[in-house]
């Protein structure tokens, strides 16, 4: 399966902010969401993305600094790695766990078009795996009745 197909299951949103943002804005959007990553744009831009993880890094960076005084751009990861639509997601899930992440802006021609998960990567190979498996029971189970 490749990532444009997911894509077309899960839906495309993607949540963005301004790197001018704070980071109280930022984590109560997440919250209100139910999600855990939010993608940082510069005048519309990717430049980075801002994740539960870095919430935890912010908080000890600036020694316990109320989120309404730090702004997003202090906290985000600026290493921005993206998948792009024709990828198949094998080759995706060994990146995010090479990498350890957990969250993959998807870019086509330049333009961040959705948004990936472990979850959401790992769900479909799951489900995948489950399909096969159930016909090859069938297939197996269809051989020894017909040699019977």
């Amino acid at each position: 399966m490749k990532v444009k197909d997911l894509l077309a299951l899960k839906g495309r949103e993607v949540i963005s902010m301004e790197l001018d943002t704070t980071v109280e804005s930022a984590v109560r959007t997440m919250s209100n969401r139910q999600i855990s990553a939010i993608l940082v744009t510069n005048s519309g831009k990717p430049i980075g993305i801002f994740t539960e993880r870095d919430v935890l890094r912010c908080y000890i960076k600036t020694a316990g600094k109320p989120f309404g005084e730090v702004l997003i751009k202090e906290a985000m990861t600026t290493d921005l790695i993206v998948a792009e639509p024709e990828e198949e997601l094998d080759n995706i899930m060994g990146i995010m766990i090479e990498k350890n992440i957990r969250h993959l802006p998807v870019v086509e021609k330049e333009r961040v078009i959705g948004m990936l998960s472990i979850r959401d990567v790992l769900k479909t190979q799951v489900s995948n795996m489950r399909t096969e498996i159930h016909y090859m029971k069938d297939y197996i189970a269809g051989t020894f009745i017909s040699e019977g």
